[in-house]
């Protein structure tokens, strides 16, 4: 429903100094060159590990592109050992910050109430939160894929959502790094479920963006994006390619 897509690149643990900086620089005079065509119709979201983001924050700053965390803790400071606020990620120029990615969710144990609240967290500091949700191949061939999702969506989102503060990222856990790709059918039903979800129980976030995630590639790109409430995609393996990335955003063009 957005006007603007957005296409973002989670890094995930990829990325030392040289490679990560080439990369961004690639995107970024990619970005610049083609800021006139950008504009109103694809905003660019870079999520690398939080080592590389101040560095990332200096290649990028001058183009079009924003830079995120890829978690945060809910709390502000305190004694929590190797985690790091969303103040901190703000700091080290971040704009978004993701939450509930599923691999957080399944490797970390992470609840639908964590992710709530690292959502608020996101919030509190002034960023927007790219809110991560969907279904395993389990759960899916159970038949429940939509109530999983709908259960995630309602216990992920804190009563701090506003429009323009929060994004959907639908991430069938079973097409993650698999280089499996749901159909141009199973995209729209579920975005389209999460729409009216939204718009019944979350109006306030009603037309925000809905991304799909899920070996997303230059190839498959502009058939993703064309489909009905797809205003953009998170990208995985398929971002740490320069070129593929910005493959990627120039489908949105």
């Amino acid at each position: 429903m957005a006007n603007t897509k957005l296409i973002a690149g989670n890094w995930k643990m990829n990325g030392l100094s040289t490679d990560g900086l080439s990369r961004a620089k690639h995107i970024a005079d990619f970005a610049t060159k083609n800021k006139s065509d950008l504009n109103g119709k694809a905003d660019i979201l870079l999520a690398p590990p939080a080592t590389l983001i101040s560095a990332l924050h200096d290649v990028t700053k001058p183009s079009p592109v924003f830079l995120g965390g890829q978690d945060c803790h809910p709390e502000t400071s305190g004694a929590f050992t190797g985690d790091l606020s969303a103040e901190m990620l703000k700091d080290a120029g971040c704009s978004y910050i993701i939450t509930g990615h599923s691999e957080r969710r399944a490797i970390h144990g992470e609840t639908d109430e964590l992710v709530s609240a690292k959502t608020a967290a996101t919030h509190r500091a002034g960023m927007t939160a790219v809110v991560c949700v969907g279904e395993t191949a389990v759960q899916r061939q159970a038949g429940e894929a939509e109530k999983t999702v709908k259960t995630q969506i309602t216990q992920s989102l804190p009563d701090t959502i506003l429009a323009g503060n929060t994004v959907i990222a639908y991430e069938p856990v079973w097409a993650i790094g698999t280089g499996l790709t749901a159909t141009i059918e199973d995209i729209e039903a579920m975005h389209g479920f999460i729409r009216n979800l939204l718009e019944k129980s979350f109006p306030v976030i009603a037309t925000t963006h809905l991304l799909y995630g899920g070996s997303v590639k230059g190839a498959n790109a502009a058939q993703i994006l064309s489909c009905a409430n797809v205003d953009g995609v998170l990208v995985g393996g398929a971002s740490l390619n320069g070129q593929e990335f910005c493959d990627i955003i120039a489908a949105a063009l």
